[in-house]
């Protein structure tokens, strides 16, 4: 047992903080997914409600199921919302908790649907569940190996008093090859990890004193002038997402107007992409249902050491950080009263 658990770790095992990032990948697309998911099930609600208004009660179940579905979808909305700001170093948990709470309780939906006298609906939701989590987010191989192994043993009797032996045998076959595809999915997501950790060595943006971004010891020059305190910003964010009215405020101003620097915004974001694909950076730079990003993980950056208490960078900040850019001066202040603090 504990080869095979150590076979799977060495295999398949990511650590949290390198998941920060699908996390926050996660987070946007529940957000964005979410309530599409609550219309469906509203719009279902209603139509069940109108055609079944004379005898709810023999149709309690799916009362109940479309119910949750639309609970359900609004807090995944409303919790995807609020973990935006958490922390760093709790993002991996905070930002995929709404996801794995959804994930749950609709395959437990799909089942429902089974014991409700409607087994293929309800098969047809736990696979399309499936599905969309295999397609759209990073999860844990494990917990959807587990989630199967319990959600196929109690649809089993039923599956096979519905559609035979030979139909069971096929919705084994599939939980089998959708556990197969998620363990590759973790498998070339580490591999991808592991290789833009390596990019790491090679990119780097220094921010005590002035701002500048590097790539194999040379600074990396943009097109547009602006472009450079575009990625200073999204970079001080520390893999934070920003939307397009917060860069036009950091960027030109809180009066600046943003039907006539939008445009402006879309240009920087093109320059941005052209320039680092030319150097052959990737995911770096992250642009997500007009949210945009940089990923910490795959820069050194003495700003993230600084708020990692790395005591050596603590003590080389002069107290300037970004000096060029006005919007850092408020980080700057924090982090002199940090090293203050840590002298005291």
């Amino acid at each position: 047992m504990n080869k095979i658990i150590t076979a799977y770790r060495n295999r398949y095992y990511i650590s949290p903080a390198d998941l920060a990032d699908s996390a926050e990948t996660n987070r946007l697309h529940l957000f964005f997914i979410s309530p599409f998911l609550f219309l469906f099930g509203i719009v279902n609600l209603t139509f069940f409600i109108f055609y079944y208004r004379n005898n709810l009660c023999q149709h309690l179940p799916t009362f109940i199921y479309y119910g949750v579905i639309i609970l359900v979808s609004l807090y995944m909305y409303i919790a995807s919302f609020l973990a935006k700001k958490a922390p760093r170093e709790k993002a991996y948990i905070v930002k995929n908790i709404p996801f794995y709470v959804g994930f749950v309780v609709f395959l437990a939906s799909g089942i429902l649907g089974v014991y409700d006298n409607q087994p293929f609906n309800g098969l047809i939701t736990y696979a399309l569940t499936d599905i969309l989590a295999l397609c759209v987010f990073s999860f844990s191989p494990f917990l959807f190996l587990f989630s199967h192994i319990i959600g196929g043993s109690i649809m089993a009797p039923v599956l096979y008093d519905a559609f035979g032996m030979t139909g069971l045998l096929n919705v084994i076959l599939t939980a089998f090859l959708m556990i197969c595809l998620s363990l590759y999915k973790r498998r070339t997501e580490k591999k991808i990890i592991m290789l833009l950790k390596k990019q790491k060595q090679n990119l780097e943006a220094k921010t005590f004193g002035s701002f500048t971004l590097l790539y194999n010891n040379q600074v990396i020059k943009f097109s547009r002038s602006k472009s450079e305190e575009l990625m200073a910003y999204l970079i001080y964010k520390n893999g934070c997402s920003v939307k397009t009215k917060e860069l036009i405020t950091a960027l030109y101003g809180k009066s600046a107007d943003s039907s006539r620097y939008g445009s402006n915004i879309r240009n920087l974001i093109v320059d941005i992409k052209h320039t680092l694909a030319d150097l052959d950076v990737q995911n770096f730079f992250i642009t997500e249902y007009n949210n945009f990003r940089i990923n910490p993980e795959v820069i050194k950056c003495d700003y993230y050491d600084f708020l990692a208490g790395d005591k050596e960078t603590v003590k080389n900040f002069a107290g300037q950080f970004m000096s060029q850019y006005s919007w850092a001066e408020n980080a700057s202040s924090f982090m002199g009263y940090k090293v203050l603090k840590n002298k005291v």
